[in-house]
């Protein structure tokens, strides 16, 4: 095990992800990829030369790449597909979308419907393109929508592989996620209507809303015109290759991403706008993370315990704000461990009679730990995969969107903590 100064390098990485775009945010675009390669490979220098533990570096290594595999092949294959709004946005529409999101998420999982959706949300918003907007995008499609099934996000589908049935998690937690939800998409429907009103009065650099109705119409239904559906037959295989054990899985996706983009126009990728940056910046930075977060990790599971977790509400907030900085899979699964080893006295570890006695005995705590690592994903930018995503890219589409601090000061604290406290006052506590 390494010592806990070893930790240093992820918390040096986490800072400079948070502060160097504030400080000088030209330097940080142009040298962020230092910022992340050097604490990682002190920390993979560290455990393989010092500790001899490089069977760890590889372990992490494999699931970096079945992690950029997955990203980068959903990224690749839903950069294919089109998909117009026929209506432009609007309170009623962008609400429509989240909500449409949140399910498709739980079926092709938070990063494909993310992918899959937020360059038509951000089209159909063209004309008032805002932060809040995308912020909201994250917080439903992009984490909460997706706490339904093992596929929704990758903590449920470990816990799926440990032997929870495939739809307990629905079965036992579709009331916390449509209370969830529906608070969530409520509250941006008030703000989107409050915004909306503004603009239609005045628009930035134009005349009144009676001269730019043909854009700022809320009262059409929604139509949806898709393009690429070679691509969605494609997508479809990259789903289905999660459940394909290693490297079969991974084999797939690279296939699957060389298909689509030889088979897709070029003039459909132009109209998504579609480039390869926002993967690039996630693959270097997330190269850091899962590097320096190995320690932090390690010495979590290790002494989990002494964060005194015993009741269904600890459980909620231990798993939820590690996960909110640490990947929410491994911090799943580590309290799950916990929970599991904690209920049996004699022959502890994770059997499939521990497993299945844990989740018959304790629904309430396994169900805390679901929910607290889908959930609290939402909370900063690398709480879970597809955020950072869907920022560069909102980013590159020129949204100016909120920085790492800004984020969580002005829509984590005010508008998604609060939810989250509702759900543990009125499930866990």
């Amino acid at each position: 095990m390494a010592e806990l100064y070893i930790i240093i390098p992820f918390i040096f990485l986490l800072l400079s992800v948070a502060l160097m775009p504030l400080v000088n945010k030209h330097f940080w675009e142009k040298k962020y990829h230092w910022f992340s390669f050097i604490p990682g490979i002190i920390v993979i220098l560290y455990y393989a030369l010092f500790l001899n533990n490089f069977h760890r570096v590889m372990e992490t290594f494999h699931e970096y790449f079945s992690f950029i595999c997955l990203i980068g092949s959903l990224y690749i294959v839903t950069g294919g597909i089109l998909i117009k709004f026929g209506n432009k946005g609007g309170p009623l529409v962008n609400s429509t979308i989240l909500l449409i999101g949140s399910l498709l998420s739980n079926l092709i999982g938070t990063t494909g419907a993310s992918m899959l959706l937020i360059r038509p949300f951000i089209q159909a918003n063209k004309k008032r393109l805002r932060g809040y907007l995308v912020v909201f995008f994250i917080f439903t499609v992009s984490n909460i929508g997706g706490a339904l099934t093992p596929i929704g996000d990758p903590p449920l589908f470990l816990g799926f592989l440990k032997g929870v049935p495939f739809f307990w998690v629905l079965e036992n937690n579709y009331h916390i996620w449509i209370t969830t939800i529906s608070i969530i998409i409520a509250t941006f429907f008030i703000i989107d209507f409050h915004y909306y009103n503004k603009e239609k009065h005045y628009l930035p650099g134009a005349e009144k809303i009676e001269e730019n109705r043909d854009y700022l119409d809320d009262d059409l239904p929604m139509a949806i015109q898709i393009y690429g559906f070679s691509n969605i037959v494609i997508l479809s295989v990259v789903v289905i290759s999660v459940f394909w054990p290693s490297p079969y899985r991974e084999i797939v996706m690279i296939l699957a991403s060389i298909v689509s983009m030889k088979i897709t126009p070029e003039k459909l990728r132009a109209k998504n706008e579609f480039n390869f940056e926002p993967i690039k910046e996630v693959a270097i930075l997330f190269a850091g993370i899962f590097a320096t977060m190995i320690p932090a990790l390690d010495w979590l599971s290790l002494n989990s315990k002494l964060l005194g977790v015993t009741t269904a509400g600890s459980y909620y907030w231990s798993t939820g704000i590690l996960s909110s900085f640490l990947d929410n899979a491994p911090t799943y699964l580590n309290f799950f461990t916990i929970g599991v080893c904690s209920q049996v006295s004699e022959n502890p570890g994770l059997t499939a009679q521990n497993i299945r006695t844990f989740i018959a005995a304790n629904p309430k705590i396994l169900s805390a730990i679901s929910m607290g690592a889908v959930f609290f994903g939402a909370c900063t930018y690398i709480g879970n995969g597809p955020n950072f995503m869907v920022k560069s890219i909102a980013e590159q589409s020129g949204i100016k969107m909120p920085d790492f601090l800004s984020y969580i000061a002005f829509y984590v604290l005010p508008f998604l903590l609060p939810v989250l406290t509702l759900v543990w006052c009125l499930y866990y506590k």
